[in-house]
């Protein structure tokens, strides 16, 4: 019997994987217009989404930094976005309308039955939202606790990875796997600081691999090369480090 649960259980996952590179190799036009909704997660570090587009700007000849943008209130989950009133013409700034919009959930909305069903309600209420706006939604694959945070628990990264995996399947949306990549990381080097001192919110390290992920995960590049090092903050060992950790992760995780 437990055999043929681990193969069941195999073959659902096997179906996630290729569903998602389904998305992927679906994706034929690269969106310039990004928003970014989520909390404290996106704007530690001086705000993911800044170091994402100075990635993409340097790229992509003639891209625009000023249409990516970034919604955050601190704490929040999925249920506390208004999702429609930020997507609204010149809701946020001058942009008429947002190609894509990337939705991150609360770090603990996966770790219980409970909160995985408020979840799931809000991530299909979000898509269908930026969907009747013509837009394209994708799914923020949050890093998990690490020690000395109360909530840390040995492979918590697994429940994440399969929370969001069948979230996105299920809606048809793309995951991006920064989750699978800080677990990548720390696999690699166990020394590396991707979090902060609190076991929960990235570093700057861990906000720039994030930045690559998702760069990887929605224009289907790899970042290695890139030259950006946040003004020379970052040493040319963990840029280098980071963008293969994100390339490899989004490869693997996309089933590339």
């Amino acid at each position: 019997m437990t055999f043929f649960r681990n193969i069941f259980v195999y073959l659902l996952f096997s179906n996630f994987l290729y569903s998602q590179k389904s998305i992927i190799d679906s994706e034929e036009v690269h969106p310039k217009t990004i928003l970014f909704i989520g909390n404290s997660y996106l704007y530690y570090g001086d705000s993911l989404h800044n170091h994402f587009r100075r990635i993409v700007g340097e790229y992509f000849t003639g891209y625009d930094p000023s249409s990516v943008k970034s919604a955050t209130i601190g704490g929040s989950r999925l249920k506390h976005h208004d999702v429609e009133r930020l997507i609204k013409p010149k809701a946020i700034s001058s942009i008429e309308k947002f190609d894509l919009i990337i939705l991150q959930a609360g770090s603990a909305e996966t770790l219980t039955k409970e909160s995985r069903k408020e979840f799931s309600h809000f991530i299909k209420k979000h898509v269908h939202t930026i969907r009747a706006n013509n837009s394209s939604a994708a799914l923020y694959m949050t890093q998990a606790y690490i020690q000395p945070h109360e909530k840390f628990t040995e492979n918590q990264i697994k429940i994440i990875e399969k929370t969001y995996t069948k979230a996105g399947t299920e809606n048809q949306v793309l995951v991006i796997p920064v989750g699978v990549a800080f677990d990548l990381a720390y696999k690699k080097n166990p020394n590396i600081r991707l979090h902060k001192s609190d076991g929960s919110h990235p570093s700057l390290l861990g906000t720039y691999l994030a930045a690559c992920t998702v760069f990887s995960s929605i224009y289907d590049k790899s970042p290695v090369g890139i030259k950006y090092d946040y003004f020379g903050e970052i040493s040319k060992e963990d840029k280098i480090f980071l963008q293969e950790i994100a390339y490899e992760a989004t490869s693997i995780y996309h089933n590339k």
